[in-house]
């Protein structure tokens, strides 16, 4: 009994001190900027920008929620777009209101099963989902790498030495930790291979839902371009691409919750020491990115309530 008790806080505390420590260190970088300077970028960039930034970023979650349709309606005739519509929207307003006790893909198979939809079928295409999502992100990821081996300017040159990024770090068991995170993905590759096998028939599903993951990166990245170009930092959109897809794969390891934190140092460090912009257009950028997700997944405010009751029992 105390085996089970030592392990699981250990997991979890990992990640609050992760979410903690890269908090810190954004606080530590606006400070160092100047709220004042922030909120004058901000500004510069136009009202225009704005409303077309929230069009686009609502789009992209349109594409996301399109995707998955595509794989359940495949395997579940009956499945609606107005289902994968309202539980996408539920799951990502979990991902950023309730990011410590429900993660959106629970609440999106809880919906599905609550909708009559297999359990099995329904957590078979959420794992499909995943994949082709990374698998699209993984296009344009040479692009960011060839940036990273042509840049030599270490870490250290982006954060003073001065900043305590060790400090409030408490004590764990790092082995624990990685044993944990390696039988979580031996049990993933088992999922990953079953629900594959129940794809991989259907080629033309998978190339519809990759479709789809290519329109939500474009449109995700020409929230991207607009932004910088209005703050009269432009970047490539190609390279814009490359190096989302970095910001996106270190958001991936779980050191934080939802990537909290760690995706707005992630993005400031790779837009202005790999991408050119300057560190105050990179951090602006990455405070606007964070608060366009919040407010489009809003909508799953309305659909989220009378999932809880499923989400608990799967939980």
């Amino acid at each position: 009994m105390s085996e089970k008790r030592t392990k699981i806080p250990v997991y979890a505390l990992i990640r609050w001190v992760g979410t903690i420590s890269a908090i810190v260190l954004v606080v530590y970088l606006l400070n160092k900027q100047g709220w004042e300077q922030i909120l004058s970028v901000v500004r510069q960039i136009g009202t225009g920008r704005f409303v077309l930034a929230i069009v686009l970023v609502v789009v992209s979650r349109l594409m996301m929620a399109g995707r998955w349709y595509i794989l359940l309606r495949s395997s579940e005739g009956e499945a609606t777009i107005f289902d994968a519509l309202r539980l996408t929207f539920a799951g990502l307003f979990a991902n950023n209101f309730l990011p410590s006790t429900v993660g959106g893909d629970v609440v999106r198979l809880a919906g599905a099963v609550q909708a009559g939809y297999d359990g099995a079928i329904s957590a078979a295409s959420l794992i499909v989902d995943r994949l082709v999502g990374m698998f699209g992100m993984a296009l344009t990821l040479p692009i960011g790498l060839y940036r990273v081996f042509l840049n030599s300017t270490p870490l250290a040159t982006f954060v003073s030495p001065s900043v305590p990024l060790s400090a409030g770090l408490l004590p764990v068991s790092l082995r624990e930790y990685w044993d944990k995170i390696l039988s979580r993905v031996r049990s993933l590759l088992r999922r990953v291979v079953q629900a594959l096998a129940l794809w991989i028939r259907r080629p033309r599903t998978l190339i519809g839902s990759l479709l789809f993951t290519g329109l939500h990166m474009a449109f995700l990245f020409g929230i991207l371009w607009l932004f910088l170009t209005g703050m009269n930092d432009p970047v490539p959109y190609w390279l814009i691409g490359g190096l989302w897809s970095l910001v996106y794969f270190v958001t991936l390891i779980p050191i934080s919750i939802n990537g909290l934190g760690v995706q707005e140092v992630a993005i400031t460090f790779a837009f202005s020491t790999l991408g050119g912009a300057s560190e105050q257009s990179s951090l602006t950028l990455a405070l606007l990115i964070r608060t366009l997700f919040i407010l489009a997944s809003l909508p799953g405010a309305f659909f989220l309530p009378g999932i809880i009751p499923e989400v608990k029992k799967k939980n």
